[in-house]
């Protein structure tokens, strides 16, 4: 079974989106599968990481600002904005696929992780994701 989501209306920062990837494994049936989670963009990533601590987020969201800065006089792709290319660099980093297994028709992911959409420009836009349970 595969199903895309819709994530719409969020501005640069990791917004989690576990509740949606386990609602299409709910309805996927199966008690033992794998989950691969695709985002269909350059510009944003996919991943998991820890839901528990804000602060968490915050400082991965600070660590790709300042790995991958705006405004580098280097960057030739800057049609769509100051943001346009390190959002591109930033989806290299985070990837555009997760893999993940489904254990008695559950997500099995670990106590503190999630799975959020990685939004890398500043302009909120519609992101879609492909969900496939296996």
């Amino acid at each position: 079974m595969n199903r895309t989501i819709e994530v719409s209306g969020h501005r640069r920062g990791l917004h989690e989106i576990t509740a949606m990837v386990s609602d299409v494994v709910q309805d996927a049936g199966f008690e033992e599968a794998l989950c691969t989670v695709f985002i269909k963009h350059t510009s944003a990533g996919v991943c998991i990481q820890e839901n528990a601590d804000p602060s968490a987020r915050r400082d991965m969201e600070a660590w790709f600002d300042r790995i991958a800065p705006e405004d580098e006089p280097w960057y030739t792709h800057v049609d769509e904005g100051s943001d346009d290319m390190p959002s591109h660099l930033k989806a290299i980093l985070t990837g555009t696929a997760i893999s993940i297994p489904v254990v008695d028709g559950r997500l099995a992911l670990g106590t503190w992780q999630g799975v959020y959409l990685c939004e890398f420009r500043d302009r909120p836009s519609t992101r879609r994701i492909v969900v496939m349970v296996r």
